[in-house]
């Protein structure tokens, strides 16, 4: 892990403990999910000893959740309660409505001095970013530019990066295209999936955004503008991105099983059935096939091998992917030693698409 961010002289920084007449920092934190959850019960522990007050906190409305569609409070409102600090819910922060012009009084209201948004969703107008002192931080979890929008952790480990990282950006009205305070990198490992990066990414978050919050001034003074030229867009994912296309090299299809778990996850087709494909085991590229791309090479007890497209970087036959977990349709999820006990799955049978 590393970071980038400048130095700063605080041998005459003051806190609370050198000048008990400072005031602290009135924080505004606004998110929904628990990647934001994490920074937050990180900061409320830490106001004393970053100088901050934390006034409110802002979250996506209750939403319908379950089997039951009953409504479901966010992550960040959830921890809000435990620690008794105020919740707003707005739908809207648009001046066009009387809904938004409501929803910017009440922040007003609050009289914050910094507001720190980590995956909000809902977009904040130039005039809420102008609201606070110090305007909005934004904790975004890609080493920027390099993912902007809305799923960087996803398409870091779709795109096959090596690493990523968190950025705490000066929010402007752009899209994540606002001048960068400070930066750490993590490496990605090649067993991570989405939902172990996110944990680490999250984790990083709540550090990241202390370490600023102890010298803002300084680290506003030195901000880093982002090279535009270098900025790739995160697009939001949709479920059919989880469809397997056996022609791509097999390196292509492990990275898509492990970035799209657990949602929307990685999924194929057998005799018109859906199955989805839960994990597989990083690529042996000796190992190599003339089969059809989709055909089940062997059931074995470690592994299923299913034939896959040629690596476009290479004059090599076919690729293989040692598929571990498997789930079909209606049934619970399986090892490939209980597939390979079972007589769902035989050597010789293909996986298609949907359409086929």
């Amino acid at each position: 892990m590393t970071t980038t961010a400048p130095t700063f002289d605080t041998s005459n920084s003051l806190t609370d403990h050198d000048n008990p007449t400072i005031n602290r920092l009135r924080v505004v934190f606004a998110g929904t999910p628990e990647f934001a959850a994490i920074s937050l019960e990180s900061l409320i522990k830490q106001q004393e000893a970053l100088n901050i007050e934390i006034v409110a906190v802002y979250t996506q409305p209750d939403r319908k959740a379950g089997r039951g569609q009953k409504l479901s409070a966010s992550a960040v409102k959830e921890v809000a309660l435990t620690h008794d600090i105020a919740v707003e819910q707005p739908v809207t922060f648009k001046k066009s409505s009387a809904e938004g012009l409501a929803a910017r009084q009440t922040l007003r209201t609050y009289q914050p001095d910094v507001m720190i948004v980590a995956a909000y969703g809902l977009i904040l107008p130039i005039g809420v970013l102008e609201t606070p002192t110090h305007g909005c931080l934004n904790i975004h979890a890609s080493l920027l530019p390099r993912w902007r929008g809305a799923a960087p952790i996803h398409r870091a480990l779709l795109a096959g990066d090596d690493e990523t990282g968190i950025t705490i950006m000066q929010m402007d009205k752009g899209l994540d295209t606002g001048d960068m305070l400070y930066k750490v990198s993590e490496s990605i490992a090649s067993d991570d999936t989405a939902a172990s990066l996110h944990d680490k990414m999250a984790a990083l978050g709540a550090t990241a955004i202390s370490t600023v919050l102890k010298d803002l001034a300084a680290y506003q003074a030195q901000a880093i503008a982002q090279n535009d030229s270098q900025a790739n867009y995160a697009e939001k994912l949709v479920k059919t991105e989880g469809e397997v296309d056996w022609s791509q090299p097999a390196a292509a299809i492990e990275r898509q099983i492990r970035g799209l778990t657990p949602w929307p996850g990685a999924y194929t087709f057998l005799a018109g059935q859906r199955v989805k494909v839960l994990a597989s085991l990083p690529v042996n590229t000796s190992q190599q096939t003339n089969k059809p791309a989709g055909t089940v090479i062997s059931v074995g007890r470690k592994a299923i091998l299913v034939a896959c497209g040629k690596d476009n970087d290479t004059e090599s036959s076919a690729t293989t992917l040692a598929i571990t977990h498997l789930q079909f349709a209606g049934g619970k999820p399986m090892t490939a030693e209980q597939v390979c006990h079972g007589n769902q799955l035989n050597d010789g049978d293909q996986f298609t698409s949907e359409t086929k």
